[in-house]
C-alpha cells in the first residue's frame, strides 16, 4: 500500500503504481512484504530490495527458483520497481511508462538516495 494512502487514504494512479512495484518485488523474490515483520530481515520488501539494489547484489535477493540465465531481466525487474515505488509519487513513473520499460524501452536509474520510510515517525 502507498505511503500516502496508508497514512492519508488518498489514492491515486500513482498508488496504483506503487502498488504494481511491490507486486514485482513479490514476483521476483517469492516473498510477501508482510513476510518480513518480526523476521530479523529488514522491515519490509522494499527496504530490503533497495539494499541488495544499492549493493549490487539483487542475484542474492531473487527467488532461488530463478534460473541465473535471466538475471539481467530480474535485474531489469527490480530496477522498475524500486522505480514505482519511490515515496514521492510524482517521481514514480506511470502504468504507461512502466509498460514501455517491461517491454524493452529504456529505463531511467534508479535514484542514488533512497529515503527509508517504513522506520519513520511521520
Amino acid at each position: 500500500m502507498a505511503p500516502k494512502y496508508a497514512l492519508h487514504g488518498n489514492f491515486s494512479a500513482k498508488s496504483d503504481v506503487y502498488s504494481f512495484g511491490v507486486l514485482l518485488l513479490e514476483i521476483v523474490t517469492g516473498q510477501k512484504n508482510s513476510s518480513f515483520a518480526g523476521s530479523g530481515r529488514p522491515l519490509n520488501l522494499i527496504t530490503n530490495a533497495w539494499k541488495h539494489w544499492k549493493n549490487n547484489t539483487v542475484d542474492a535477493f531473487k527467488d532461488p527458483m530463478l534460473d541465473d540465465v535471466y538475471l539481467e531481466e530480474i535485474i531489469k525487474c527490480v530496477n522498475i520497481a524500486l522505480l514505482c515505488v519511490q515515496e514521492d509519487p510524482t517521481m514514480r513513473p506511470d502504468m504507461v511508462l512502466v509498460n514501455r520499460m517491461l517491454t524493452g524501452g529504456a529505463i531511467p536509474n534508479v535514484p542514488n538516495t533512497w529515503r527509508d520510510y517504513s522506520t519513520s515517525e511521520d
